[in-house]
């Protein structure tokens, strides 16, 4: 966008869910014994809300949500990235002003708006598993999108160390883990598939001990970051 807009109103790529993603990486490197002030981890927080982020040396290199917590992953009701063109289309087509558009993409699309079932994983498996396909093919869009942000930060960091999930889904859905990490070989990823079934919000490691690549699974807790953010804070401000 034309960068006068960044100047003159502060538009720019704030990204969410910023503690859970420090704090799981920070316990993943704990649990993997992977240097968090020296490596390339990549952290997805997949709940109803879902964001990927890439984490170089300890810091926040690029996160998947923007603007609004609206771009980027496909969500429960959020579309994630979509071609604003598509908007501007159906807008037309329907006559939709800006608060109806803006609607639509935060609370009728992604997975709600796809299966037209629901916007909560659970009824979604349930229903892909009584035969419908477009719960199906929600959770395949789901898990791809997923997969191809972890591609592309893989990319941007030239290699990763850590992969790490956590969130609703991320804690507690082994399938959605299983198809981001399925094919990933190529990257150094050597992933646990029978163990990755047992696991249910457990702080785990995923990976095989051959695997170049950790992969884990943490409870994130993003109430105590906030809490030990807020007193070291308060402590350095009272010194």
């Amino acid at each position: 966008l034309p960068y006068r807009y960044y100047d003159q109103y502060r538009v720019r790529r704030y990204g969410f869910h910023g503690t859970s993603h420090k704090y799981v990486a920070q316990m993943a490197c704990r649990l993997t014994g992977v240097d968090y002030g020296h490596s390339k981890i990549v952290t997805c927080h997949i709940g109803s809300g879902a964001s990927v982020t890439a984490i170089l040396d300890g810091k926040s290199y690029d996160t998947s949500m923007g603007f609004t917590p609206v771009d980027g992953l496909i969500m429960g009701t959020r579309c994630g990235s979509t071609d604003p063109g598509a908007l501007i289309y159906i807008a037309e087509k329907e006559g939709l002003n800006l608060d109806r558009l803006s609607g639509m993409i935060n609370k009728e699309s992604g997975m709600l708006g796809i299966t037209n079932v629901s916007s909560d994983m659970r009824d979604i498996r349930a229903a892909a598993e009584n035969g419908n396909a477009r719960a199906q093919l929600a959770i395949e869009m789901f898990a791809a999108r997923i997969k191809k942000f972890v591609g592309s930060y893989a990319a941007l960091m030239e290699g990763i160390d850590l992969l790490v999930f956590t969130g609703g889904i991320g804690e507690n859905d082994p399938t959605t883990r299983e198809l981001v990490c399925q094919g990933l070989e190529f990257m150094g990823i050597r992933f646990d598939f029978q163990l990755n079934k047992q696991v249910h919000g457990e702080d785990t490691l995923l990976s095989t001990p051959d695997s170049k690549v950790k992969v884990a699974v943490i409870a994130t807790n993003e109430e105590l970051v906030i809490a030990s953010d807020t007193f070291r804070l308060t402590k350095k401000r009272s010194e």
